[in-house]
């Protein structure tokens, strides 16, 4: 039996996205009978962490971990604790040849020891490095310096690098190439189902209703309200655009001062066309806004494969991303890209109003192509179990 830890997740069930979905996909689409789970899950996670130190679901091992409160060095805590755990727990059961996978490079200043104690077991210390985290806006230039210094720690002392976009495995080689550090390109994953709802379902025409939108006459954003992901630029020139289509903006700005930022140099408020709607927690209902928007916006630029970008993809007949490697790298010529140089994605919008059915279709056939062929949840846990075994 194959023993594989997994820590940097806040756990599952899953609340959250990124890490906990893909934690959730992988487990519960387990295909092998020769692999354990062991993953860490936060106290806070859940009910079902707050009342079990050790709890089974999708067939794992869930151990929950306290963790005190310290800020933002929760993180860093969390993930020594939980990689502690992991490692005394190996010792316990005596699991043979373990794998511990860190998602996410949080704790590199501290890695090299545990790693003398992993290799000890006889075990391996895979990572997955995520995007450039020491690049986004939202930290303070001293905590961006540590992520940095934390991702060459963690680099550093890897048997392997997991890299979900091709981009990020070149940036590994080339940044740490003094190191050799032997990396292999696995993506996320994104489900393909269509939405189980229709236009007559009273969940779909109360929402439409309530955020006076019509369907297939708006442009979609969906993601985290943060700068890096471009809300000021996307905004900006869709205001400078001449569409007739809304803006409907996926996201929670409750209590957020970037909006009272991006409001006070933008004035949106006074563009009809702009629409903040708030989050959309249930999934069909998410899908389905998805499907039936004219077109998707895409400003994220400092992650790897970006899962709202492959919901997309498998879901949005129309998808303008910034130009970035990352976006390329996925969606490759099933996209419209735009740049931040002023007006050029106002160009993009006004171009994409004028696209034909056919045009629509056939590059809506194309992105679902590509996911189909790269990037199905199926395939994703196929290649992660052909790593660990």
């Amino acid at each position: 039996m194959k023993h594989i830890y997994i820590i940097g997740s806040k756990g599952i069930p899953a609340r959250y996205g990124g890490y906990e979905t893909f934690v959730e996909k992988l487990t519960a689409g387990q295909e092998s009978p020769d692999i354990t789970y062991h993953v860490a899950s936060r106290r806070d996670n859940t009910e079902l962490s707050q009342e079990n130190d050790v709890f089974e679901y999708n067939g794992a091992e869930i151990f929950s971990i306290d963790v005190p409160s310290i800020g933002p060095a929760q993180a860093i805590a969390y993930d020594i604790k939980a990689l502690q755990w992991a490692i005394q727990n190996a010792k316990d059961i005596e699991a043979k040849a373990p794998i511990f996978y860190i998602l996410a490079a949080r704790i590199g200043p501290f890695i090299g020891r545990y790693v003398k104690q992993i290799h000890a077991l006889g075990g391996t210390y895979l990572i997955n490095p995520d995007g450039h985290e020491w690049k986004r806006a939202k930290w303070p230039l001293p905590v961006r310096k540590y992520w940095k210094v934390s991702e060459k720690g963690m680099i550093k002392h890897a048997d392997l690098v997991v890299c979900d976009n091709r981009k990020i495995e070149e940036y590994i080689q080339e940044e740490y190439g003094a190191f050799k550090p032997d990396t292999t390109f696995i993506a996320y994953g994104t489900d393909t189902t269509p939405s189980s709802l229709n236009k007559n379902d009273a969940i779909v025409e109360n929402w439409f209703h309530e955020k006076n939108i019509q369907q297939n006459n708006y442009y979609l954003i969906v993601g985290r309200f943060v700068p890096e992901n471009n809300y000021e630029t996307m905004i900006r020139e869709f205001m400078k655009s001449d569409s007739q289509k809304d803006l409907v903006i996926v996201t929670n700005v409750e209590k957020n001062k970037f909006y009272q930022k991006l409001l006070q140099i933008t004035s949106f408020n006074q563009d009809k066309r702009i629409k903040f709607v708030g989050t959309v927690y249930d999934q069909p209902l998410l899908r389905y806004i998805r499907e039936n928007a004219f077109a998707y916006i895409h400003g994220h630029e400092v992650g790897g494969t970006n899962p709202s970008l492959l919901e997309s993809l498998s879901s949005t007949q129309l998808n303008l991303l910034v130009d970035v490697g990352f976006n390329r790298d996925v969606a490759h010529d099933a996209a419209i890209y735009w740049t931040k140089e002023d007006g050029h994605l106002a160009r993009a919008i006004d171009a994409a109003d004028h696209y034909t059915e056919e045009q629509l279709f056939n590059n809506g056939k194309t992105a679902k192509q590509i996911i189909a062929r790269e990037y199905t949840w199926q395939k994703i846990i196929a290649k992660y179990e052909m790593v660990f075994e």
